[in-house]
């Protein structure tokens, strides 16, 4: 395990690897744990990139997990607008880590928050190198498209094509589609900009093994950084992996 600061220092584990793959920056977060590994590709919100999201890294892989974040694209230090190519980026980018040694490739999946959890959910419905997703307060194309047309989402965004594509889409069928892929859904019900009743309703159109977390009060990031639910979370999807 990589430390920064001399050992018992107490400092927090850092990346292990920076890289870039197509234009996409990402970070790459090892577990000491011995191999085969479950790993989490972590996709963030709209605005944000993948530094927002060390914490739930750093709790990933000391739980024994190897994860991945990287900027999406239109966002951070990556190339390119945001588009409906973000879906196969997730893809691919689940194949890189899929591609390291000691990562099970049968058992990588998505964890994303609100746009992150978009993409995270479609992803898993059309690609086979996910297995299962974990997903925090998903943004549906409705609240998406209104954010892109009040320019209340802050990231370079091509909107001729990204706009028809959220207007034909629809992220209850997306559950539909991920099939027997486990998938557990966590909100906040005081989350202000994306309604808690939106989730039960996904929640209501996915196949088992599925899991709903509800958490009284907070708003829209309070559940994406609770290490609580998030070490809830990674052991739900752990078990399920395993079949």
């Amino acid at each position: 395990m990589q430390l920064s600061g001399s050992p018992g220092s107490g400092a927090l584990k850092t990346a292990d690897r920076r890289g870039r793959s197509e234009g996409l920056a990402y970070e790459l977060w090892l577990p000491a744990a011995a191999p085969p590994w479950p790993a989490v590709l972590i996709l963030h919100g709209a605005g944000s990139r993948k530094e927002n999201h060390g914490d739930f890294a750093r709790l990933a892989s000391g739980s024994g997990w190897a994860a991945l974040s990287y900027d999406q694209r239109g966002h951070g230090e990556s190339e390119g607008e945001m588009s409906p190519a973000a879906i196969a980026d997730a893809t691919r980018m689940a194949r890189l880590l899929a591609s390291v040694d000691g990562v099970d490739a049968a058992r990588v999946c998505t964890r994303g928050s609100s746009m992150g959890g978009f993409v995270a959910i479609h992803a898993a419905a059309v690609s086979d190198a996910i297995a299962g997703t974990i997903a925090v307060c998903p943004a549906p194309e409705r609240l998406l498209l209104e954010g892109l047309r009040q320019e209340r989402l802050e990231m370079r965004a091509d909107l001729d094509a990204l706009e028809p594509w959220l207007e034909e889409h629809d992220l209850r069928d997306a559950v539909e589609l991920m099939g027997a892929k486990p998938l557990i859904l966590l909100h906040a019900t005081g989350d202000d900009q994306i309604p808690a009743d939106l989730t039960t309703e996904l929640y209501e159109h996915a196949a088992d093994p599925r899991k709903l977390v509800l958490v009284p009060g907070g708003h829209h990031r309070s559940v994406q950084h609770d290490v609580e639910l998030q070490t809830v979370a990674l052991r739900w999807m752990a078990r399920a992996l395993r079949g």
